[in-house]
Formats: structure tokens, sequence, C-alpha cells
């Protein structure tokens, strides 16, 4: 794998030293373009839908007033992320397709190294689900948000940490970290949605239904499971058998596609989160705006 990576730098370095790579990054990827073509157009659906979608989120979290869910202040920061990440999308694409500069390559290396961390707050998510399930008594005697303020600081400390290494030293400083973050990460994940699901499965065996709590507890569970499996299990399944491919194959269609598909998440997240949401909450963000004009109306009279 150090190997490919090396005759991937030395490559990237000779093409671009000739002037602006070619829309597919490498010349070599010419004959193989179709990983680069669905790489664009990820970014493109990122943009118009993961956008306004993390905004959404955003806004449904911090507008709520009640009925606040423990895990919100890890769904609000990984929002945040994603949204970041989605509008740099125009940026990328120019520099990608038009300029070139270096300058710009430092802020969207960056980008990606935000991108890359972002697991982390999928496993506080997991973590958070796992102790109000399958350890309730700590997990009542532990509800202060502080706590998940402390712990979200600690996670962008790692994640501004890892992103700025990244942005200076250049995407192989940190690969072998990267990949260790991921199988970590999703260890972690599978382990907690699955012992989670199986409480819950084994509390209403021969009950006719879930209680309330249980039920939205049990739906967030599925939902990140279904992202960890969707997003990041084809990376994966990928890094054990790295030096097996070729250097068009890994690098023109495989990896490409690959962490386009880990790119995706940042629209299946708040389409899941939103799809997620009581009918209440999809109509309060109708509502809330009309709400509050009628009571500064009502003030000033």
């Amino acid at each position: 794998m150090t190997t490919m990576m090396n005759s991937t730098s030395t490559l990237f370095l000779n093409s671009s030293s000739r002037g602006p790579p070619p829309w597919f990054q490498f010349s070599v990827c010419s004959v193989a373009p179709y990983g680069f073509i669905f790489y664009f157009g990820v970014k493109v659906f990122n943009l118009l839908v993961g956008t306004p979608c993390n905004v959404l989120v955003l806004w449904q979290i911090a507008s709520r007033k009640s009925d606040a869910c423990t895990s919100d202040i890890f769904i609000f920061n990984l929002a945040v992320m994603d949204a970041f990440f989605c509008l740099m999308t125009p940026i990328e694409m120019v520099n990608r397709l038009l300029l070139d500069d270096q300058r710009i390559w430092y802020f969207q290396r960056f980008a990606y190294g935000i991108k890359d961390v972002a697991p982390l707050y999928l496993v506080c998510i997991c973590m958070d689900r796992y102790m109000a399930v399958v350890h309730p008594i700590l997990f009542t005697g532990n509800r202060d948000n502080k706590i998940r303020f402390w712990i979200s600081a600690v996670v962008w400390g790692l994640i501004l940490a890892y992103a700025l290494t990244k942005s200076i030293l250049g995407v192989m400083s940190v690969n072998e970290l990267f990949s260790g973050l991921i199988l970590f990460s999703f260890a972690l994940m599978v382990f907690c949605n699955l012992s989670v699901i199986w409480a819950l499965r084994r509390c209403v065996s021969g009950k006719e239904e879930m209680h309330p709590v249980k039920r939205k507890a049990f739906k967030m569970v599925l939902i990140i499971l279904a992202i960890i499996i969707t997003n990041y299990l084809p990376p994966v399944a990928l890094m054990p058998f790295v030096s097996y491919y070729s250097f068009v194959a890994f690098r023109c269609q495989i990896s490409i596609s690959v962490f386009s598909i880990m790119d995706l998440s940042c629209s299946i997240e708040p389409l899941l989160y939103i799809t997620k949401m009581d009918r209440g909450d999809a109509r309060c963000c109708g509502r809330c705006l009309h709400r509050r004009r009628k009571k500064e109306e009502a003030g000033k009279v």
C-alpha cells in the first residue's frame, strides 16, 4: 500500500507540474474516468440536497424547546461539519477543474480532514444510545448536557488537530491514522448498535407494544446502523486488499468511488434524521416563524 501511495504522489506531482490536472486527476485515468464522473455527481448532489437538509436539521435542533434528545448535541455538531463540507463543493470543483491553486488545496485538505473524522460524532451518538438502553441506571445519573458539551469540545479538538495535520503535512501524514480511525469507529458503532437492538428486542418479547422512549431509541439505532453499513462498510472492506489492485483500478475506479460513497453521508445522515422527525416537528419548522411574528405583533399592541 505504501508503494502504491508513493507512486500516486509522484504521478500527481508530475502531472501538476505541466499545468492544471485533467478533470480525472491523473493522466492514466483517461481510460477509466467513470469513477470521477460519479465523484463530481456526488459533489453536486451534496451541494443541492445535503446543504439545505443539514441547515434544516440545525434549525430544528436549535429551535427545539422541549423533548430534546440527549444525542442532539452530537447530531448538531455532525450537521455543522456536513454542512461545511457540502458548502466547500463550489470551491473544490473550481480549484480542481480550473485553478489548481496550492493555497486552495490546503483549504480543501483541511475540509477533507474534518470529513474524515466525522465518524467520531457517530460513535458518540451510538455510545449515548448504548448507555441509555443497555445501562439505563448509569445513563440516568449522567443526563447532564455539560458532560456532552465537554465530550464535543474534546472531539472538536481531535478533529481540528487531524484536519490541520492533513492540510499542512499532506494526505500521507494521516493515511494510517485514517485507516485505524475508520476501522475502530466501524467496529465500535456496529457493537453498540447490535447491543441496543438485542436489548430492545429482548425487552419487547412477549409484549404487544414497545415503550415510546425505547421505540425512539430503536429508530435512531436503525438509522445509524443503515448509515454505517451504507457509507462506512465499503472502505473497511476495501482496506485489506489495496495491494492486490493495479494503480489504475485503485486510484481511478475503486478508491474514488468508495470515498464518494463516504461523502454521500453528508446528505444521507440529515435525510434519515428528517424522516425520523415526528410530523409535529416537521410542521413546526413551517409554523414557528409565524408564531414569533404573532407574539411580536401582540407585544407591540
